[in-house]
């Protein structure tokens, strides 16, 4: 058996080229060093984190936090997870599901009180549910290039969702019938932070950490944003196309379905987290039985226009391969220039997370994590 660093030395130096329509890429022993593959894709840092037989087995930076400046990424560095938040928040509703506070399938204008899902002929015999909006099936409409606003201003969580100023976005509403098909939608994650805001009465920041952050012990991650000056000094800077700096893009106020900063480490304590209550071995976040359902395939997507590639949609998650096989992940990407991609193997306590602060991070991505699928048997075989 090969030794730690000789298997992230082959890992770092066996990057497969990106194939459209694919999440692991099939592997050749010539493949392309990380540096050589950073370089193409102009992207300055990278953060790595791998899981094997539910540990998390090594962490490594590379690159810069900033191009043109000499901070390296460390393990340490914060990275946005950008829409992969939407698979730690899921996890928080359904806690509350557990606790009788909330119901997978109760219409949720019932707990909204700050703001109401306006009523439409869609609605009047199938309702938004929590179960629809974590699975993106609500019929909410999906406002392109995520939320804006004006400068100078930051409007709140009931704005953004009214579509008032100082937002600059379509207000929140249903467009088809909730339960009738697949539409990847921001707007469901605003609307599940609001729902455990007034459910709660407390921030949605706050309830994170009491929820989730706290008891995984995962001190490097936070919604809060901008960050406190010590955090701020780890914090990546996003860039765009061609490697050059921009600004963080980050709105305040509407944080579940892409506002968390965080590292692979924490991401990787988050994800060992649920399959080890997949397997039935811990209840800290979730019961075995609602972190099954949570990877349970709601329906089959087949919008190749998403991913390039068809996919299961669980609740707040997103699923491959079935059976002995399950592979769960979540990615996501930040304008102008951020990429986080968490996935995990539950029935073999394997995974991956690997965060960018580039515009083409996760074509990056794929070919790291493939690298990582072969070198680490993902599916009972050597892949190479």
């Amino acid at each position: 058996m090969k030794n730690k660093k000789s298997t992230i030395s082959d890992i770092e130096n066996h990057l497969p080229e990106f194939a459209p329509g694919a999440l692991i890429v099939p592997s050749t022993q010539d493949g392309h060093s990380i540096a050589e593959r950073m370089a193409a894709y102009k992207i300055p840092g990278v953060s790595i984190a791998v899981i094997d037989e539910y540990q998390v087995q090594w962490a490594k930076g590379y690159g810069l936090l900033k191009a043109g400046e000499p901070d390296a990424v460390t393990p340490q560095s914060l990275f946005q997870a950008c829409s992969t938040s939407k698979m730690v928040t899921a996890p928080i509703a359904l806690r509350l599901v557990e606790q009788g506070m909330l119901d997978l399938d109760t219409d949720v204008n019932t707990y909204l009180k700050s703001w109401q899902i306006p009523e439409a002929e869609f609605t009047c015999s199938h309702k938004v549910t929590l179960r629809r909006l974590l699975s993106h099936q609500s019929g909410v409409n999906r406002p392109d290039g995520g939320f804006e606003w004006d400068e100078d201003s930051t409007p709140t969580l009931v704005q953004i969702l009214m579509g008032e100023p100082p937002a600059r976005v379509q207000a929140a509403h249903v467009e088809f019938t909730p339960g009738s098909k697949w539409q990847y939608a921001n707007f469901g994650y605003a609307i599940i932070q609001l729902i455990l805001e007034d459910i709660l009465g407390k921030p949605f920041e706050d309830i994170a950490e009491e929820v989730i952050f706290a008891p995984l012990g995962m001190k490097d991650s936070t919604f809060r944003y901008p960050l406190q000056a010590e955090w701020a000094r780890r914090e990546i800077t996003l860039h765009g196309k061609e490697g050059q700096p921009t600004e963080p893009g980050l709105i305040p106020s509407a944080v579940a379905h892409g506002g968390l900063l965080t590292t692979p480490s924490d991401l990787t304590c988050f994800g060992i987290e649920l399959m080890r209550a997949y397997q039935g071995q811990s209840n800290v976040l979730l019961s075995p039985e609602m972190a099954r359902q949570m990877f349970h395939q709601e329906m089959w997507v087949d919008d190749l226009t998403v991913f390039g590639f068809p996919f299961g949609q669980g609740l707040g998650a997103f699923l491959g391969k079935e059976g002995a096989n399950k592979f769960v992940f979540h990615p996501g990407g930040n304008d102008p220039g951020a990429s986080c991609l968490l996935c995990l193997l539950p029935e073999t306590g394997q995974g991956a997370v690997i965060m960018t602060n580039g515009l083409q991070g996760l074509l990056l991505t794929v070919e790291i994590v493939s690298a990582i699928a072969h070198e680490y048997h993902w599916y009972g075989s050597p892949m190479r």
